[in-house]
């Protein structure tokens, strides 16, 4: 079993490395876009999409999937890479990112883009609509699960922490929060804009269970997805410290990044950095 295990998580660190490669190229191709806060989010993403989650992309309205929502709508390039690789569009489509008449824009759009279960952008919102999917699979008696991806600038928005407190109320056992604590938000690092802390003693006290890792240790990652997967009566938060940027050195833990591609002449260096 432990072998297995390793096994497991050996292939899951090798495909978020290939996510990694696709992101950088799509949005250093594009010439915008975020690729550093999708580098903090993609082993989870890897772990959820390649190993948690049940979906079928030859149906991606089928019923019975679980759902996963981004809510940090700029973090999209992540979520596409994960599409591509899962089947629902060729993985040459990633090189048109935020090109014109594109179906990959640099925030998800649920009309265009097969996969994509929310159109978001304006932050604050993912958790919300979540709710909504997971009150409707109560409704349908559907055991399907609702993933939400945060950014921790989101926590400054007020609709958070309602919808919070509907998901507790409503013992949405179903939905599963998951927040990128990668520590910054577009303009600054998050505790010099708005203090957000305590959050885990913030998340218990709305009555969500809480898991805390760190969230680019497979290990951890799976670990926390199983467990919440096990937890009845109330949602669960996991609260993941990433590293905005994590895999390419010279893009990491840096507040002038947010929101800017690599440039083309930078990129073979971080293509190395990630073992091209």
């Amino acid at each position: 079993m432990a072998e297995n295990k390793k096994g497991l998580i050996e292939k899951l660190k090798k495909t978020a490395n290939e996510l990694r490669k696709d992101i950088l190229r799509m949005t250093t191709e594009a010439g915008s876009g975020h690729p550093t806060t999708s580098f903090s989010a993609i082993d989870i993403m890897a772990c959820l999409y390649f190993h948690e989650m049940k979906f079928d992309p030859k149906k991606p309205d089928w019923p019975e999937r679980d759902r996963f929502l981004m809510s940090k709508g700029h973090g999209v390039p992540a979520q596409y890479a994960c599409l591509a690789h899962a089947g629902y569009f060729p993985k040459t489509e990633l090189n048109s990112l935020r090109q014109i008449n594109s179906r990959l824009q640099g925030h998800p759009d649920r009309v265009k883009t097969p996969g994509i279960e929310v159109s978001s952008g304006s932050l604050g919102q993912g958790l919300s609509v979540g709710n909504g999917m997971a009150l409707a699979a109560r409704l349908d008696k559907k055991n399907y699960r609702v993933y939400v991806m945060l950014g921790d600038g989101e926590m400054q928005e007020g609709q958070i922490w309602e919808a919070a407190m509907s998901a507790a109320n409503f013992k949405l056992d179903n939905v599963c929060a998951i927040l990128d604590k990668n520590g910054i938000q577009n303009d600054e690092w998050v505790e010099k804009e708005k203090t957000i802390e305590p959050l885990s003693d913030k998340w218990k006290s709305f009555g969500w269970r809480v898991i805390e890792i760190d969230g680019h240790n497979f290990g951890q990652i799976l670990k926390a997805l199983a467990k919440a997967r096990a937890v009845k009566g109330k949602p669960t938060i996991i609260i993941a410290k990433t590293v905005k940027g994590k895999g390419v050195s010279f893009i990491e833990n840096r507040p002038d990044m947010h929101g800017v591609a690599v440039k083309k002449e930078d990129m073979e260096q971080a293509l190395k950095e990630l073992g091209e």
